[in-house]
């Protein structure tokens, strides 16, 4: 038994009505044509997730170079002379 109670028989039915009613070329128009929708939404995927981690690490450093306050290392400085 294949999908939720489809059996081959009924896959190569509906396959063959698919060929019939659009064709080949225009299947393989349709096929490439999704093949390459996919690859850009995966592309765009991937970029907007390494600029999301560059932009929280730009966040990290700048929260970072806000918390030190200048005075107090040259503070330590004196204590240790």
């Amino acid at each position: 038994m294949g999908f939720s109670g489809i059996g081959l028989p009924s896959l190569i039915l509906i396959l063959v009505i698919v060929i019939l009613l659009f064709g080949t070329k225009r299947l393989r128009s349709m096929g490439s044509d999704l093949g390459s929708a996919l690859k850009n939404f995966k592309k765009s995927v991937k970029d907007t997730k390494a600029d999301e981690e560059t932009e929280s690490s730009d966040k990290i450093e700048d929260q970072a170079d806000k918390s030190v306050i200048e005075g107090e290392a040259t503070e330590k400085d004196k204590d240790k002379t």
